[in-house]
């Protein structure tokens, strides 16, 4: 998979970008990684209502490549 800008910002970055504003950057990740319906879903919906948030939070913690939708 490809590296976008918001990949290569490093770890605690993402978790901070991750924390506070996960539903428009990781819609806008998914978006830049081709999976536009996907990433406008994730902006529309909050991260799917939250769920999405609290799953993306915790994977980034234990520091898994795993995303909700990704």
């Amino acid at each position: 998979m490809a590296k976008t800008v918001i990949d290569q910002l490093g770890w605690i970055p993402n978790l901070v970008l991750t924390f506070f504003f996960d539903p428009v950057v990781q819609g806008i990740n998914r978006i830049l990684r081709g999976k536009t319906f996907i990433g406008i879903i994730w902006i529309v919906t909050g991260g799917l209502f939250g769920i999405g948030w609290v799953i993306d939070f915790i994977t980034m913690l234990v520091n898994k490549d795993i995303t909700l939708l990704a």
